[in-house]
């Protein structure tokens, strides 16, 4: 799911004095051009599969309405992740994150290490372990964005790095998107 413009440029301002803080050029920090929620992570997927994740998608979307959201808030996940969070139209996000991952079992992708949805927006990585990621966290526990219409499914691809390139990040590329509940 991709937020508009308005919403990340709010969090973008919000996001930039973390940039100042002890340790954060350790940090991989997430281009704000690939910013997006993940409902549902398929990880490798068979080209021959994509015509049935389509139209299951498809389907998920038709079924499942537009909703309200906004940035609200951060964590972290262990000390490898610092993300924003979202508040609003959390029940119908998680029916929706659900819906995603229906959508790909019934269309032969393995789910077994589905995890139980937790609405994010990943910010940046901690590869060495050493970044006090709750500080990072707590810096943003205030911040509450304007709210915007979730209006769309969207299907993104992973384009991982080249190996041995310092710095070098995935490269977000969206597949398809589907208006919610048309």
């Amino acid at each position: 799911m991709l937020p508009p413009e308005a919403a990340t440029a709010e969090l973008a301002a919000a996001v930039a004095p973390l940039h100042d803080l002890p340790g954060a050029d350790r940090l991989t920090w997430t281009a704000r051009a690939n910013w997006h929620f993940t409902l549902a992570f398929y990880g490798e997927v068979d080209p021959d599969t994509l015509p049935e994740l389509y139209t299951r998608l498809g389907r998920a979307a038709h079924r499942n309405g537009d909703f309200q959201l906004r940035f609200q808030g951060a964590g972290t996940f262990g000390g490898r992740a610092l993300w924003a969070g979202a508040s609003g139209g959390l029940p119908p996000m998680r029916r929706l994150a659900d819906s995603a991952s229906a959508a790909a079992r019934r269309a032969g992708i393995d789910m077994t290490e589905h995890r139980a949805y937790t609405p994010h927006l990943t910010l940046a990585r901690d590869r060495t372990g050493a970044a006090d990621l709750p500080r990072y966290a707590a810096a943003l526990a205030d911040f509450e964005g304007h709210p915007w219409r979730a209006a769309h499914l969207t299907l993104v691809r992973s384009n991982l790095p080249t190996q041995g390139i310092p710095g070098a990040q995935p490269r977000y590329e969206t597949l398809t998107s589907w208006p919610l509940g048309a």
